[in-house]
C-alpha cells in the first residue's frame, strides 16, 4: 500500500501526461523548477515522491479527475 495522494496532488498532476507512471514523473521533473511558490512546490516535491515510491499497478488504480467533476453541483463553464 501506498500513501495516499491529497486532493492538490491530484490536481496538479491531472494537468500533465498521466497515461502512465513514468511520463507523469517525467512532466514533473521538468516543470518543479519553474516553481517558485512554496506552497507548490512542496506539493510538487511530496506528489513526486509518492509516485516514485508506488509500483505501476498501483499507479494504474489512481482515479485521475479534478476535484469537483465527480460533484453534482460541478457545472461545466461555457466557453
Amino acid at each position: 500500500m501506498y500513501d495516499k495522494f491529497s486532493v492538490e496532488e491530484i490536481n496538479l498532476m491531472c494537468i500533465f501526461d498521466t497515461s502512465d507512471r513514468t511520463a507523469l514523473l517525467t512532466d514533473l521533473w521538468e516543470r518543479i523548477d519553474d516553481v517558485y511558490d512554496p506552497d507548490m512546490r512542496e506539493i510538487f516535491e511530496s506528489a513526486i515522491d509518492k509516485l516514485e515510491r508506488i509500483s505501476d499497478d498501483d499507479f494504474a488504480g489512481i482515479g485521475f479527475y479534478m476535484a469537483g467533476e465527480d460533484d453534482e453541483d460541478f457545472e461545466e463553464m461555457e466557453v
